[in-house]
């Protein structure tokens, strides 16, 4: 501890006049610097952690009393002083972030102070210290709240996948959304830019659940964590724009109810939990694999797919308890019975006027089945001192012990796509909000204006006429025709929830020079439009009118 302490004491001086100076100027503290000072915390913290004569965590300031180890009173005492000094100085510096022109929560603007990137690593020291003494942890966390929106941008810009986010992904109240989905999706390998890997699949559309699961399953999963090469049948089109098509196709067929694999909940067809009755297919849990790795490789190439999970198969990916109010939207009436059943007249219960034991029906290949919900259960009438267990084991077996296998299956396959080990961190460190939004997108209708934003031209200029009836007979159109002309000209069926902003590129329309009798075509992978200088507004319209068509605007472009 001798030894150890005047170097991190230097280098906490280092730190405290880096950082004050980082406050009025674009430097701050080196990387060395820091790396310096977590490497000599980390056996000065093994010390202290050891020693019991303080207790745990230690009470400051230090009481005059017979300790294990007292020579090591004064250095922990003087660690105290550097956490309190360097804690108060990063709140300056994030307060400073917080009130500077170029701070965007979204993690957007041109990087140009460089002391900012020391910050998360710096944080992430004081975090360890404070574990060490009472009420600096409470201290800690109530500073990043209170600076949320500074840390928010740093995890945006400065997290990478070589750290451990671990102290972050704990305290949900102190990030916002992008800063989750940052953390979250680091949990994902890096997608490669070698095209000679990728794993290529060729679909027969006819077959697109099939042949895709043969492709999926049976594939290793470090050859997944690659890429994919997607190409239809009989189809010319190839690249990023039928990759996405795909994912869109294939989870529609996934959580289509006629496949039996996932149930819709009653009062949100968008949102899903495993069938319990999936087991009639034999190969129902390879599946559920299947699906896994499908979710997992979606989220990974970042395609909004349309679908979104109930809280109830949220929370068992989560790893997390179940009860009564999580169960709302998946079974309404289940809930509203077990609500009555809790706010029942004691006396009323008593009276076995329900005539309940701890048993549940279980439909099965269409036959009506008794199972107990605990040993002995057919014997146990339900009362005013035993419903609150009768509920929860009702819940428990209604959407865990009946699902048990498929959630398993599905968490395997969605493991099989995430660096090793952290698929229950990586449910844990989302909100359901947040999942909602990184799988199905914005809800918000298509704006004509975000979209014209967004879009750039080739060989057309901004105030050639064919552009401006182009955004006039697109701002005419129905919601759901702007849906197909956008599917056609990108293959993005749901748009980010930033909205055109979250795209991968800028979209383009570009001029092309096929006679005016064509119809407009697109080359999805790059974002483009393309269609000749009609000559007028009216066969503008009729072109476009032809291509929004469902049928015709989901079988799109090129390449």
């Amino acid at each position: 501890m001798q030894e150890i302490f005047p170097f991190v004491s230097e280098l906490g001086s280092k730190l405290s006049k880096d950082l004050t100076g980082s406050v009025a100027e674009s430097m701050g503290p080196s990387e060395a610097v820091v790396k310096d000072f977590s490497a000599f915390l980390i056996p000065l913290h093994s010390v202290i952690s050891e020693q019991r004569g303080f207790g745990s965590p230690i009470s400051m300031p230090l009481k005059k009393r017979a300790f294990n180890c007292p020579l090591y009173a004064k250095e922990i005492e003087q660690l105290h002083v550097i956490f309190i000094d360097l804690l108060d100085i990063m709140e300056k510096c994030l307060e400073k972030m917080q009130d500077s022109s170029n701070l965007k929560t979204n993690g957007e603007g041109e990087l140009n102070h460089t002391g900012w990137s020391q910050y998360l690593f710096i944080l992430k020291e004081l975090n360890n210290i404070a574990k060490l003494y009472k009420g600096a942890e409470e201290k800690f966390w109530t500073v990043l709240r209170l600076r949320k929106a500074s840390l928010c941008v740093l995890i945006v810009r400065y997290a990478k996948r070589t750290d451990d986010h671990q102290w972050l992904l704990q305290h949900k109240d102190v990030t916002d959304f992008d800063s989750r989905r940052h953390l979250a999706m680091m949990m994902f390998p890096e997608l490669k830019e070698d095209y000679e890997d990728l794993h290529e699949m060729l679909i027969d559309r006819s077959q697109l659940l099939a042949e895709s699961f043969e492709y999926i399953v049976h594939a290793e999963s470090d050859t997944l964590h690659v890429g994919l090469f997607m190409e239809f049948k009989n189809e010319e089109a190839t690249g990023p724009g039928v990759l996405r098509e795909w994912f869109f196709l294939v989870t529609q067929a996934i959580f289509d109810p006629q496949n039996a694999l996932f149930v819709a909940c009653p009062s949100d067809r968008r949102r899903f939990y495993p069938n319990p009755a999936s087991k009639v297919d034999p190969m129902h849990l390879d599946y559920f694999t299947f699906s896994g790795r499908v979710i997992a490789l979606a989220l990974m190439h970042k395609v909004q797919v349309g679908i979104v999970f109930d809280r109830v198969f949220f929370l068992q990916l989560a790893g997390m308890h179940i009860s009564l109010e999580d169960i709302r939207d998946a079974d309404p009436c289940l809930y509203s019975s077990c609500k009555q059943i809790l706010q029942m007249d004691p006396e009323f219960i008593d009276s076995d006027a329900l005539g309940l034991t701890f048993v549940r029906e279980v439909e099965e290949l269409g036959s009506i089945k008794v199972v107990e919900l605990c040993p002995g259960g057919k014997g146990i009438v339900v009362n005013s001192k035993n419903r609150e267990k009768y509920v929860n084991l009702l819940i428990q077996h209604h959407f865990v012990t009946s699902i048990s296998d498929p959630v398993s299956r599905f968490a395997r396959g969605f493991s099989d796509i995430l660096n090793p080990g952290e698929q229950k961190l990586f449910f844990r460190s989302l909100e359901l909000e947040d999942l909602d939004w990184m799988l199905y997108g914005s809800e918000s209708a298509i704006c004509v204006e975000d979209w014209k934003a967004h879009t750039e031209y080739s060989s057309y200029k901004e105030t050639d006429p064919q552009i401006s009836w182009f955004w006039e007979i697109v701002g005419r159109m129905s919601a759901d025709q702007r849906k197909v002309l956008l599917f056609f000209w990108t293959s993005v069926k749901y748009l980010p929830v930033e909205g055109f902003r979250g795209l991968a590129s800028q979209l383009y329309i570009y001029k092309s020079t096929e006679p005016h009798d064509h119809l407009p075509s697109s080359h999805t992978c790059f974002y483009r439009l393309c269609f000749p200088p009609y000559p007028s507004m009216a066969i503008m319209q009729d072109r476009l009118r032809v291509i929004t068509q469902e049928h015709v605007g989901c079988s799109f472009g090129t390449w």
